[in-house]
């Protein structure tokens, strides 16, 4: 919530003749004796009523008079007027303001008006210039101005302290003309929840009134409950006041209500997390504190003054949509997406009863700024990964009303996730926040997301997970996925299957090769069984059997493999297919790693002519080939060619995909790896010291790319002739990797055996040689005995003892040197 304080008068127009001016006079005559003088009641104080800093900043704010305007909101921006949802406690902070001084003798005339209309604004200021100045003309918008005018300081009038309060305006054009003055002697408090720019004229001071802070929400909880001898620990009381979002007015009643059903917090909480029950469910049958509304019904007028503001009838409806994503932040692109364009203009139409015309984007956003002035949501589109925040308990409230339309709401929200998901994930704001949308919204309504198969929200969500880094948040997303498929639509259904592999491919790309494979060798039996041979998923799962195949070590049973499933896609689904393609790509890098350099070099070029021919030169299939082509260009011993296609393809990816873009990012590790072992050590170096710096500002520390790149910028430091720094950069490395990635990730053995390697290079043969006698240990019982990793360290270790043996005999005995 907000206080704003303003001065300025827009009261007191000539508006006085005749007999009018007469009984003005008269009024005016009023004497020091005949006050102090209350107009209104004050509304009770609130039980344990918060001694906030909001209330010294009110006092301060009025010190010299003025106006107060008070609101709510999270953030107050410079100069701005805030005001926000109800339930804050705007009203009890201007009734604490207007007892304390009232109660000091601070103010010879208090008026306290509930001006929630400008019929009752009228009406209260004329009921206080019939009882302070006896005017009573039966005309009471006159008798209103009499009042106001009377407020104007005049010479030779004696002084009135008064203090003016306009509580819960409902539109700050029921004010105009209505302003009490701007006088040093008069002060005006003002609660509202509009944010409308007609609040912030000159001279009108804005303060915050928000939620609660988190003491102060477990103090009032604290407070209140001891009040009737109830004691609760400190950790429920903490976790009740999350749940409630920190709402005074939420807090208020849910300590009345576990007096009346007498429950702890704990109960209350499993109350408010049992989706059968409605927020209306868990309201005290008595409300506290004078308090007319309950939770639930705290901000329906607002929602019914917003749909009826231009344009209208859109605010609601897109405040319904909110109401199942994310309250700490929803992307504009999300509520202004081609899916909740449509939404919105079939409900307006199904309203009108004829069709209005295409809602557009800019009416869209037109209607979240309504919904931000009535303070239903805060909307901030210089923040558009979140511009829109709403309170939990507006969009459980919200939530509540809705059954019919419960699963067309979640699933419209689900398609202006996936319309607002950018093809390539380059912006590293934008990303998670829609992965925290689907989050929530699956909480809200996972049953509407499995309605007729998964819904694409769902399996991008947990993709994206991985192609972060995070993979083992993608292994148990895909893990609780897979079982929520089964429940939902069977464990037969093609989209079951489908979040079975997905589920195996992180599994792998965790370091888990042999469970992924026979994972993927499992899923195959079912889509055998279940969609046929020839069924295009089958083939697919075919082809990813074979591929884990080659990364358990298995590189030419990987390429017999494909070489099979090649034929068949080429049957069914024609050679030009691009799954017939990605196969032909994949047999052409296993019979590369099973020794074939040449044949998987001669393979890629023809397949780039088949790209090119399919797809275009700038598809990233065709892209991604000739990164293969170079590549297995250098693996045949034209590292200078390698760099050189490298370079090339660097300026074609940095003008396709973006500066930014992961296949970006490789084809620079790839050139800077290629430029050194064509030579030069220390290029390759540098190259890979700027690359581990965008690595890090877009992926972060610990994306497995990230790691990557820093152990091959050690290597090459090493290389450069800097084994001491080489050895230091790798111990730090194998500790990050260790803790991202477990112990027994391929990665994190690499690292092992990077460092012995360069403990070796330092000097310290013996060293290097223990070091791999224990990794070959571990690489036999996680990769096996045939792996090709297990058989380069057996390499290692015989020629790390080698030089072990050598350097204890010492330079005096005879034994063959080892240019190793």
């Amino acid at each position: 919530m907000v206080i704003t304080a303003v001065g300025g008068s827009l009261a007191a127009q000539n508006v006085f003749g005749g007999v009018h001016h007469h009984r003005y006079e008269q009024a005016a005559s009023h004497r020091p004796a005949d006050w102090p003088y209350q107009v209104g009641v004050i509304p009770s104080h609130a039980n344990c009523f918060q001694d906030r800093a909001e209330v010294a900043r009110l006092a301060q704010a009025l010190t010299k008079g003025g106006t107060a305007v008070v609101g709510s909101a999270n953030q107050v921006p410079s100069g701005g007027v805030l005001v926000g949802m109800g339930g804050v406690g705007k009203t009890q902070l201007a009734a604490n303001y207007a007892r304390s001084a009232w109660q000091a003798g601070g103010v010879d005339v208090l008026v306290w008006i509930t001006a929630d209309s400008r019929t009752a604004t009228v009406t209260r200021l004329a009921q206080a210039a019939a009882e302070i100045l006896g005017l009573d003309s039966g005309a009471p918008q006159r008798d209103a101005q009499a009042f106001l005018a009377w407020l104007e300081p005049k010479a030779g009038q004696p002084v009135c302290r008064w203090l003016i309060v306009l509580d819960d305006v409902a539109d700050p054009a029921d004010l105009n003309g209505l302003w009490p003055p701007l006088s040093q002697h008069g002060q005006v408090v003002v609660t509202t929840r509009r944010r409308d720019a007609a609040l912030a004229r000159s001279g009108r001071r804005m303060l915050e009134v928000g939620l609660f802070t988190k003491s102060e929400a477990v103090a009032y909880l604290a407070q209140v409950l001891a009040l009737g001898g109830r004691h609760e620990p400190e950790l429920e009381l903490a976790a009740l006041a999350e749940n409630l979002g920190r709402l005074p007015l939420a807090l208020a009643q849910a300590a009345a209500y576990l007096f009346d059903a007498d429950i702890g917090c704990a109960a209350y909480r499993a109350l408010l997390a049992d989706r059968t029950r409605t927020l209306a469910d868990t309201a005290p049958d008595a409300l506290p504190d004078d308090q007319p509304h309950s939770v639930a019904a705290a901000w329906s007028l607002s929602i019914d003054r917003a749909d009826a503001l231009r344009p209208a009838g859109l605010a609601r409806r897109l405040l319904h949509l909110a109401a199942f994503l994310d309250p700490n932040g929803i992307p504009q692109d999300v509520l202004i997406s081609p899916p909740t364009l449509i939404h919105l203009t079939e409900q307006r139409d199904l309203a009108l009863g004829s069709p209005a015309g295409q809602v557009t984007a800019d009416e869209a956003v037109d209607a979240l700024r309504v919904l931000h002035r009535l303070s239903l949501i805060d909307h901030t589109p210089d923040a558009p990964h979140q511009a829109v925040r709403v309170h939990q308990l507006i969009q459980r409230t919200i939530r509540d009303t809705l059954t019919a339309e419960r699963h067309h709401l979640a699933r419209t929200a689900a398609d202006g996730v996936i319309a607002a998901w950018p093809e390539v994930e380059r912006d590293t704001g934008l990303v998670p926040a829609l992965r925290a949308n689907t989050t929530v919204l699956t909480t809200h309504a996972e049953s509407a997301l499995y309605q007729s198969g998964v819904h694409e929200a769902l399996k991008r969500t947990g993709n994206s997970l991985g192609e972060a880094g995070q993979v083992t948040a993608a292994i148990d997303y895909f893990d609780n996925m897979t079982a929520a498929t089964a429940h939902h639509l069977g464990p037969d259904h093609p989209d079951a299957l489908t979040t079975r592999g997905c589920l195996a491919r992180w599994r792998g790309e965790a370091g888990d090769v042999a469970g992924a494979a026979t994972a993927y060798a499992e899923l195959l039996q079912d889509r055998m069984r279940v969609l046929g041979p020839d069924h295009p998923d089958t083939l697919t799962t075919r082809h990813n059997v074979a591929y884990w195949q080659g990364e358990t070590g298995d590189a030419a049973g990987a390429a017999t493999a494909l070489a099979r499933l090649l034929q068949d896609r080429i049957r069914v689904l024609g050679p030009d297919h691009p799954g017939t393609l990605t196969t032909r790509s994949v047999l052409a890098h296993w019979r590369g790693e099973a020794g074939d350099v040449a044949g998987a070099a001669t393979a890629y070029a023809e397949l780039l002519q088949d790209r090119m021919r399919v797809l275009g030169p700038d598809h990233p299939g065709t892209l991604t080939t000739r990164h293969n082509v170079a590549r297995w260009r250098g693996e045949a011993g034209d590292a200078d060619g390698a760099a050189e296609a490298f370079a090339e393809l660097l300026q074609d990816r940095m003008r396709v995909l973006g500066p930014d873009h992961p296949d970006t990012l490789h084809t620079r590790h790839l050139l800077a790896y290629w430029r050194g072992e064509a030579g030069d050590a220390d290029g390759a170096a540098e190259a890979f010291a700027e690359l581990l710096q965008d690595r890090m500002r877009i992926l972060g520390p610990d994306h497995p790319h990230t790691l990557l790149t820093r152990g091959n910028l050690a290597r090459w430091r090493g290389r450069a002739g800097d084994a001491a720094g080489a050895v230091t950069a790798f111990s730090q490395l194998l500790e990050d990797r260790t803790r991202v990635l477990g112990t027994d990730h391929p990665d994190t053995l690499i690292s092992r055996g990077d460092l012995a390697r360069w403990r070796g290079e330092t000097g310290d043969a013996v060293g290097a040689a223990e070091a791999f006698a224990e990794l070959l240990q571990d690489r036999m019982r996680v990769l096996g005995p045939d792996h090709p990793d297990t058989l380069t360290t057996r390499i290692s270790l015989a020629r790390w003892k080698r030089k072990a043996e050598e350097e204890r005999r010492g330079p005096n005995e005879l034994g063959a040197d080892d240019d190793g």
